[in-house]
């Protein structure tokens, strides 16, 4: 008897739907810069409703990033939790940043109904998330930990960073840290910023108790870093000698070309710094209680035979499990795919700042070829957004300036390459971020601070998550990004080919303005043609042509055909004549045409 064969797995596109866990549920308006808990309200784990996850989901949503979930510092008095207090003199803003972890094995207390079970809250959100069909990513922090680091939930045989630390020199194998003998750490000074913006505090005295000195985060080596670095959070030791080199065994030739279980393989006896087994233990305790994936802060600040050996390690656990990184070294990209074992980097410095800078009118869509072509060999593995905690809104006025002009972005980010594409909570009704949180400042939604999310507010209608309270272009809006990105979910011809039919259209189309991009995608059952205006006030009147190569390739003889328009469903003729294909077209601005060639 034959054996069956194996069923082959169709790749799709994902879509990963981050949000600020603090801010999500957060029904208060008052935003008062630098209110507290009380008068700005914060957002719970349980705010994460069956129907806010079903929601989220049908937006076109197959993974969910809580950001901020691990116990980071915070202004805030749980002691009666047998949490310590943190000291303002070393955390940014009231609500803290969510990039200064305090404890790894347990979750911020801010977001549980009952801090006491905070954990066991986080867990059951988890198990929600999973049974409303989102994956669950959360943050990973390897470069650098806070400042004031002290779990109480460290499980059996588990030891806090530094706690086996010799403190009496700068740099050791084995340190988490790098030290700075003989010098105490002093805190920042400057003449514009007070901790709390100077309101009174008892433990606002201008002092951190940290002797020696550690180095700071961004990699300081100052006893007293300057105000502009992460002095809140200390740098974490991975064997690299302050000198630069490596103090631990490096990836053998071909490494590159091999899979994670021959990683994992390499490294099962080799000795390797303290801190990467700490790590690796955080990621597999988190994967152990069903988080299905990591997003990696700052991971090109930390060397990529550690990631090899951790990510190596979270894949024979779960081979699933998505692995992101936050890279802006293109020269690097490579290196942290091929041998730290990623599966997506963040696509900031060519996609994103090119389509930053097409939408601020100081560059033309033409680049993106060569921009996609460059990355070709990698393009799975780079993720593309255009709004995150990090940067400015999409819809605030130093970017796109208003929501309907990010479109044409937003478009071309989710069809242009196969990997997955990003978006950020409040993106999808046009959230502008224009609050002043107090440490956070527009135009991006604050991080450091309890504030609303307007738009977003509307979105949630005091709990309803229907979008009762939202205006007729923020529901506009947000039925654009459910069409678009359920789209990408089920079209084929997004996992498969690119070609950009731009050279040929902008050498010989006559009314084919400065604006207009496009490009082709295929699968062995579909074919798309793309069309983006990024213009927002001209229209543009074309006969767009479609390459002989390209339609000899799609097997579409001379004829006329209908082509449906996705996301609107209007109709166009291809007409196609000794192989080379045209197709009269009006684009409107910010506009974008997909059609399907049958």
């Amino acid at each position: 008897m034959s054996a069956k064969p194996k069923a082959v797995t169709t790749p799709k596109k994902e879509v990963i739907y981050q949000v600020f866990t603090r801010l999500f549920g957060n029904k208060n308006t008052t935003n008062k810069p630098w209110g507290t808990i009380e008068e700005n309200g914060v957002g719970k784990f349980n705010d994460f409703t069956d129907k806010a996850l079903q929601e989220i989901k049908k937006l076109g949503v197959t993974y969910i990033w809580y950001t901020g979930v691990p116990h980071h510092d915070v202004i805030r008095d749980y002691t009666k939790y047998g949490i310590s207090n943190d000291d303002p003199d070393v955390v940014k803003g009231r609500a803290g940043s969510p990039y200064a972890v305090k404890d790894y094995y347990n979750v911020n207390p801010d977001l549980a109904v009952n801090p006491a079970k905070r954990l066991e809250e986080f867990e059951a959100l988890i198990a929600r998330s999973h049974k409303n069909g989102l994956k669950v990513i959360i943050d990973i922090v390897p470069n650098h930990i806070a400042r004031n680091y002290h779990s109480l939930s460290n499980p059996t045989g588990v030891r806090d960073f530094g706690a086996d630390d010799n403190t009496a020199v700068e740099y050791d194998k084995n340190n988490n840290f790098y030290y700075i003998p003989g010098k105490a750490f002093e805190v920042p000074t400057s003449d514009s910023y007070k901790p709390l913006n100077g309101e009174k505090n008892s433990l606002i005295d201008g002092k951190f108790s940290e002797f020696p000195a550690k180095w700071t985060g961004n990699g300081s080596r100052l006893a007293k870093p300057d105000i502009n670095d992460w002095y809140e959070t200390v740098k974490v030791n991975y064997g690299i000698k302050p000198d630069g080199s490596k103090d631990f065994p490096e990836l053998p030739a071909g490494y590159d070309t091999k899979d994670y279980k021959a990683h994992f393989v390499y490294w099962q006896d080799k000795e390797v710094p303290s801190s990467w087994k700490k790590f690796l233990d955080i990621t597999l305790y988190w994967t152990a209680k069903g988080v299905d994936g990591f997003r990696y802060d700052m991971a090109e600040m930390v060397p990529y035979e550690f990631w090899s050996y951790m990510n190596s390690s979270i894949k024979m656990k779960n081979p699933n499990a998505m692995l992101i990184a936050e890279v802006y070294n293109p020269k690097e990209y490579r290196n942290y795919i091929k041998l730290g074992k990623m599966d997506y980097l963040y696509d900031k410095v060519e996609t994103y700042d090119h389509l930053k800078a097409i939408i601020q009118g100081n560059a033309m869509p033409d680049p993106l070829s060569d921009i996609q072509m460059g990355m070709a060999d990698i393009d799975h593995h780079m993720l593309h957004f255009l709004d995150n905690h990090d940067e400015q809104r999409l819809a605030s006025k130093d970017f796109a300036g208003l929501p309907e002009k990010g479109k044409p972005l937003m478009v071309y980010s989710a069809t242009m390459g196969t990997s997955p594409t990003m978006i950020y909570f409040g993106q999808e009704v046009g959230e502008a971020g224009t609050i002043d949180g107090g440490f956070g400042k527009p135009t991006r939604t604050s991080i450091f601070d309890y504030v609303g999310v307007p738009n977003h507010q509307r979105w949630m209608n005091e709990g309803k998550f229907d979008g009762g309270q939202l205006t007729k272009p923020e529901k506009d809006l947000r039925y654009f990004y459910s069409r678009l990105l359920n789209f990408t979910l089920t079209s084929s011809a997004l996992t498969g080919k690119f070609q950009e039919i731009q050279t040929i259209n902008r050498n010989k189309t006559k009314g084919y303005n400065s604006g207009i991009y496009s490009y082709v995608r295929w699968s062995a059952s579909e074919k798309l043609i793309v069309v983006i205006n990024f213009s927002w006030v001209t229209s543009s009147k074309f006969e767009l042509h479609v390459p002989t190569d390209i339609l000899k390739t799609w097997n579409v003889k001379d004829g006329l055909y209908t082509i449906k328009e996705q996301l609107y469903g209007s109709v166009a003729q291809l007409k196609v004549e000794k192989g080379e294909g045209t197709i009269q077209l009006t684009v409107r601005p910010s506009e974008s045409l997909l059609f399907r060639v049958p």
